[in-house]
């Protein structure tokens, strides 16, 4: 499955829009580990424990939303387009979107 963020498939043609498709999580670490970020963020610096957190929620995001497409016998999603939120303190939401189409 080809994913692109622009508009179009470069050197493909677009038969068909299949429609919007969308991929989502709600991720969170464990305690000990908000305890050793929240340790880190008062000396500044990279906090590793949340950088993992947030590449763990996008590819789970982004395999739910190739799963959506993949149903509807997609060959590409474009315009795809990544939206993250903090829901709580330690948690993240990440949600993925595009159009699903097929390609000549």
């Amino acid at each position: 499955m080809i994913i692109t963020n622009v508009e179009f498939v470069p050197n493909k043609t677009i038969t068909a829009h299949l429609g919007l498709v969308t991929g989502g999580t709600v991720r969170a670490k464990n305690a000990v580990k908000d305890f050793g970020a929240s340790v880190k963020n008062m000396f500044g610096g990279e906090i590793q424990n949340y950088t993992e957190l947030l590449k763990e929620a996008r590819q789970e995001a982004l395999d739910r939303m190739v799963a959506q497409a993949a149903a509807l016998h997609a060959d590409a999603v474009i315009n795809v387009r990544f939206s993250t939120s903090a829901i709580l303190e330690g948690a993240a939401e990440v949600y993925v979107y595009g159009t699903a189409v097929q390609l000549q």
